[in-house]
Parts: C-alpha cells; sequence; structure tokens
C-alpha cells in the first residue's frame, strides 16, 4: 500500500479549492498553478521509480481489502500518462498567462484548469468502474465551464454540442455499469478480470463489452467525432491544447484499460471491431485535415487521426503493437498541445484563421515558423522525431496480426496528415509577406514563445532519446498484456486462469 498514488488526485483537487477563495489574486493563483504543475511532475516521476523497483503501486481507501473498497492503481502505463500530463499541463500553463485575458482568470480559470487536471489524474489512477465514472464526470463538469468560459457566440454554441454528446454517453457509461454490475456482482477492474475469465466471455458479456466501447469511444472521438471539430475549435488556444492533449486521451486510456485487462478473452470480435473504428476513423479524420483551408479545422481533424492511429496498436493486440501505442500516446499528447499553440499564435498574430489570407510570417518569425515545421514533421512521424517510432512499431503490431489492411491505412493517413500540416506551414510561413511587425494583429512575447520552445525541445528528444525511455515503456507493454500483474497487485492473490 502506497499514500504517494492519492497525490495526483489530492493535489490539484486541494488546490482548486484554495484558489476559488483567492478569485481575485491573480499572481497567487498563478504562482499556486506552477508549483502544483511541477510537485505532480515530481510525484509522478517517484510513483515511476517505485513501480520500477517495486512493482505495481496499489492504495485501498479507508484500508478497506480490495474489492470491497475504493482502490487507486498505479502501473507504469498509467505514471507515464500521469508525468505526460504534468508536462502538457504545465506548458499550456505558462502560455494561459499571457493569452487567457484577465476576466477568464477572475472567473476561477485557474480552479478549473485543476479541477480538470483531478479528472484526468483521477480516471488514470482508479481502479474501479464506478470511480471511472465520478473522475470522467469531475474532468467533464471543468471542461464544459472552461470551453464556455468567456460566452463568445462560437462558444457558447459549440459547448451546447459538446455538454450534449457527453450527457449522452455518461447516461450510456452508467446503463453499461449497470449491466456489469448485474452480471457479476463487483466493479472493481481486478475483480472483474477474475471473474469474466471465471465466466467465460459469453454473446451477452461482449454485447457489454461493445456498450463501454461505444461510451468511451463517443469520449474519445473514436468513429463518432462529429462533435469535436467545432468543440475544439471554439476555446480560447491554451484551452483548446490542453483539451487536444488530455480529454480524448482519457477516453483512450479507458478503452486499453478494459480491453486488456476486463474484455480480452474474444479478440476476434472485440479487437477487429476496434481495429476498424480505428481506421475508420483515421481515414475520416484525413479527409477533413485536408479538405479544410481554416487551421483550426485542421488542426482539430488532426486529432481525430491521432486516435485512430493509437487505437490500431490496441487492435493488434500484440507486445509490438502496445508499445507502439504507448509510444505514439506520449507523442500525440505532446504534439497535439505543441501543434494547437503554434496554430493559435499564428492566428494570434494575424487575427485570421483562413490559409488564404494568411503568408510571409517567416520573415517576421524565422523561430516560430521553423518550430512549426519541426512539429508538422513530427506529427506526421518523420525519422527521427517522436511520433516516427510509435508507428513503427504500431505498424509492425498490425503487420503480425495479419491486419494489414489496418497498417497500411495507417501510413496512407500519414502521408495526408503531413499534406495538411505542410499546407499550413507553406501557406502561412512562406510567400509574400503581407504584414509588417506593426502591422500586425497581436504580439509574440517571451510567455509565449518559452511553452512553445519547450515542447518542440521535447518533441526532438522523445525522438533522439527513445532508448532512454524504452524500458519504462516495456514495463507498462509488460503490465498491460499480462492482466495477473494487476490482479495480484490489487488482490494480493494469484489467480488460476
Amino acid at each position: 500500500m502506497n499514500n504517494v498514488v492519492i497525490l495526483p488526485i489530492l493535489i490539484p483537487l486541494i488546490a482548486g479549492l484554495v484558489m476559488v477563495i483567492f478569485r481575485k489574486s491573480i499572481l497567487l493563483q498563478r504562482l499556486l498553478s506552477i508549483f502544483v504543475i511541477f510537485a505532480l511532475g515530481a510525484v509522478s516521476i517517484t510513483l515511476m521509480n517505485q513501480i520500477k523497483n517495486e512493482g505495481i503501486q496499489t492504495l485501498q481507501a479507508g484500508g478497506w481489502e480490495a474489492p470491497f473498497g475504493i482502490s487507486l492503481v498505479a502501473d507504469m502505463f498509467a505514471a507515464i500518462l500521469l508525468l505526460t500530463t504534468s508536462i502538457v499541463a504545465l506548458f499550456c500553463l505558462i502560455f494561459a498567462f499571457s493569452t487567457i485575458g484577465r476576466e477568464r482568470e477572475e472567473h476561477y480559470f485557474y480552479p478549473l484548469f485543476l479541477f480538470l487536471i483531478t479528472g484526468v489524474n483521477g480516471s488514470f489512477l482508479t481502479g474501479d468502474l464506478f470511480n471511472l465514472f465520478v473522475c470522467f464526470e469531475v474532468m467533464l463538469i471543468s471542461s464544459y465551464v472552461l470551453i464556455s468560459l468567456g460566452g463568445t457566440k462560437p462558444q457558447l454554441r459549440e459547448s451546447i454540442k459538446y455538454i450534449l454528446i457527453n450527457v449522452i454517453s455518461s447516461s450510456l457509461f452508467l446503463l453499461a455499469i449497470a449491466y456489469l454490475y448485474a452480471i457479476t456482482g463487483t466493479l472493481n477492474l481486478a475483480d472483474l478480470s477474475l471473474r469474466v475469465a471465471e465466466a467465460g466471455q459469453d454473446g451477452l458479456m461482449t454485447t457489454v463489452s461493445l456498450l463501454f466501447l461505444i461510451v468511451f469511444g463517443m469520449k474519445a472521438a473514436l468513429f463518432l467525432f462529429f462533435w469535436l471539430p467545432g468543440s475544439y475549435s471554439a476555446p480560447p488556444t491554451a484551452i483548446a491544447a490542453i483539451f487536444a492533449a488530455l480529454l480524448t486521451k482519457v477516453g483512450i486510456y479507458a478503452i486499453f484499460r478494459l480491453f486488456t485487462l476486463v474484455f480480452y478473452h474474444e479478440p476476434q470480435i472485440t479487437h477487429l471491431l476496434i481495429g476498424i473504428l480505428g481506421a475508420i476513423t483515421m481515414v475520416l479524420g484525413a479527409i477533413g485535415a485536408i479538405a479544410y483551408w481554416d487551421i483550426k479545422k485542421i488542426l482539430t481533424y488532426n486529432v481525430v487521426v491521432g486516435v485512430g492511429f493509437i487505437i490500431a496498436g490496441l487492435a493488434s493486440f500484440t507486445s509490438m503493437g502496445m508499445m507502439g501505442s504507448i509510444y505514439y500516446l506520449i507523442h500525440d499528447m505532446i504534439i497535439k498541445a505543441l501543434i494547437f499553440l503554434l496554430g493559435g499564435t499564428i492566428i494570434h498574430l494575424t487575427g485570421t484563421s483562413k490559409l488564404k489570407d494568411i503568408s510571409g510570417l517567416i520573415r517576421n518569425h524565422p523561430y516560430l515558423g521553423w518550430m512549426f515545421f519541426i512539429a508538422a514533421l513530427s506529427l506526421s512521424g518523420i525519422p527521427p522525431l517522436s511520433g516516427f517510432l510509435g508507428k513503427v512499431f504500431i505498424t509492425r503490431g498490425t503487420f503480425e496480426t495479419g491486419y494489414f489492411w489496418l497498417g497500411a491505412m495507417g501510413l496512407i493517413t500519414s502521408l495526408l496528415v503531413l499534406y495538411s500540416i505542410m499546407k499550413i506551414f507553406m501557406n502561412s510561413f512562406w510567400g509574400e509577406t503581407y504584414l509588417s511587425k506593426e502591422m500586425e494583429k497581436g504580439k509574440v512575447n517571451r510567455s509565449i514563445m518559452v511553452p512553445i520552445a519547450g515542447l518542440t525541445f521535447i518533441t526532438i528528444a522523445l525522438g533522439l532519446g527513445a532508448e532512454g525511455i524504452h524500458e519504462y515503456i516495456q514495463l507498462a507493454t509488460d503490465s498491460m498484456m499480462n492482466p495477473n500483474l494487476y490482479i495480484d497487485s490489487v488482490l494480493g492473490r494469484n489467480p488460476i486462469r
């Protein structure tokens, strides 16, 4: 039992509640937010080292033994995502300091930001389905306010769509939980894994698993992504970046957790369907990305493509494919935050998101231009940047399973992603310079450039230094591919399969 496991949930929750009291003290809220994010990063690194040396870390709240109490579980997969969340949150927070606006800051932006992180971290750490639902709701309620904070017409219009789709998915989530509890009598993930294995994943159980796939697919923008392009393009850049980096990834995490720990007995049905949905998501997302000439639309459709590609590794259900998905998931969280911050900065400078009205920014902003170029190559999986290794492993995993069509779809859509992002680069930065520095709508100061430069450095480092994190990725893969490791840590017994 390890009390450190609860800190990624408690720290931002308590700090957010304290900030609500000091609504007008903007400097205090900024400093406390930065301190909290650094603390979360330190706790995540501590957990990763403990897991590496001692195995999966658990905490049974109130001393109640699993499966009767509330279990918090930190395996290497969850710990890696906690650290990546802290990194993304740090740079988006710094970017927000000079872009989010005083009015939003005074209307609880920083507490809401930390409550969002609380829900995300809780989703990664919870060991039972009901508390996964609770953490989802904490995250979503915070996002409801953040997406509408400021009250512009596009925000209010898109927030209605965003809230409606999530209310529907949350209702289906409760329905799926009720069915599963009626069948098994438990909601603890480790205990569920045992009971489903003992009873067998029959037709009814597989149907319930597909209901969960629909629920988490809606939240992750897997196939049912019609709500995402508008919702993620409406809020300010810092909020859109944290949404793109984190929110769909929580849905992806839930799919990975359930279909490697609980519903893994009929992969010819469940995982094949996951692969088909992943392929459709990649293709439709890529078509949307190349069809538009609007920066916001192109970037949001690229979020959709990334979801499909990550899911392809799970569909292969091989160690190689799973390792690729974990590599690519880390990369995607970093690069989506970066590309949204870059896109938002271009719009900040020019006052428009329409590519045909922008040209020649490279002359006045060369550093911004070349960082966008690096981000474009990384997003497309060009070596030696961070997206390359994950794409290689996922493709190999799909080929090992015999899903050649899925691997080929991933490679084709990667080319379309490269085209869509380079379209932004070529139209925004090359050509005749329409605006002088004096005529530009906004200014680029250090507080904007520092987070962009930091994320650019990380995406380069993840590519060149992939060997440095390989051991942690391997441990995460092993825990995902061997459910007994998770079950033993939570229940403290050796299950017979």
